[in-house]
């Protein structure tokens, strides 16, 4: 919980001025704003209460929103006070096609100074399905365009998985979203565009963090790690040389549910991967 005191550093405390304002966050002071992006992809497997699973693609619209808090929130050990630069943020995502609900978020940005280990920073979460999720993870600014590696979607099933059993993901989709590997359609969304920087935020939930589930989740489709990378980026129109920030990002939950076939007392592991290409309003 936020709280402050008298005895709070006044130079700690956020000016009026934007430029003051932001000075505190870091790498993630390009995340405050409020984005919009109709280039979101959510792949999921789910049960399918037959025994087996159903593989759920669509293509959604995004809007994110990112307010700093007006202190840094203080942690109080005992012999320092960690300032802890915080953002806030909410989201909704509603499928592309009909409008419905998709998900809704709500958390936060956390910028990590004086920690007792390499991460620097971390993101919360809090979702209606009764998950919370800790992330930590780290940054690196680079001039150019990101870095997006490969992903994968399949699940791993142990071996022994019955001759056609991951089909559902490797038939293309008319739209041209790849289902195998995602993050070549975040590749493909900036080819022809030039950025001339990327701020890029990585964080996990093996990096000292973790997930907590209401029961029906742990019993029925447990969610045991969570991993995100968001790409803050400046893009230049060559014509004009004017400039416009992006968000992309490639989020993978990893769900457990169904008997491995080589190892029952094993769950499959199912990735969950959420992509999209937002731009600042």
């Amino acid at each position: 919980m936020l709280t402050t005191t008298n005895d709070a550093p006044k130079t700690l405390r956020l000016g009026g001025s934007a430029q003051e304002t932001n000075s505190l966050f870091g790498p993630l002071e390009g995340l405050i704003g409020t984005w919009v992006g109709a280039k979101g992809w959510n792949l999921i497997a789910v049960p399918n209460q037959k025994g087996g699973f159903r593989l759920l693609v669509a293509p959604y619209i995004e809007t994110l929103i990112i307010t700093p808090l007006s202190t840094p929130t203080p942690n109080r050990g005992t012999s320092i006070i960690q300032e802890v630069p915080t953002l806030m943020y909410s989201l909704t995502i509603n499928d592309l096609n009909d409008g419905s609900l998709l998900h809704a978020e709500n958390g936060t940005w956390l910028l990590l100074p004086d920690c007792p280990s390499e991460f620097t920073i971390a993101r919360q979460a809090s979702v209606p399905h009764g998950d919370s999720v800790l992330a930590l993870g780290s940054s690196y600014v680079t001039e150019g365009p990101p870095n997006i590696g490969a992903i994968s979607t399949l699940p791993i099933t142990g071996g022994g998985a019955p001759l056609g059993y991951t089909d559902p993901y490797l038939v293309p989709l008319p739209a041209g979203f790849n289902k195998v590997n995602p993050n070549a359609t975040l590749l493909d969304d900036i080819k022809d565009q030039k950025i001339i920087k990327t701020t890029t935020l990585s964080v996990s939930t093996a990096n000292q963090g973790g997930i907590s589930n209401i029961p029906f989740i742990t019993k029925n489709a447990n969610t045991t790690l969570f991993e995100a990378t968001f790409w803050i980026e400046t893009v230049q129109n060559p014509a004009t040389g004017q400039t416009f920030q992006q968000l992309q990002y490639s989020q993978n939950t990893i769900i457990e549910f169904i008997p491995q076939f080589q190892d029952p007392s094993k769950l499959i592991e199912w990735p969950h991967v959420n992509i999209n290409t937002l731009v600042k309003k």
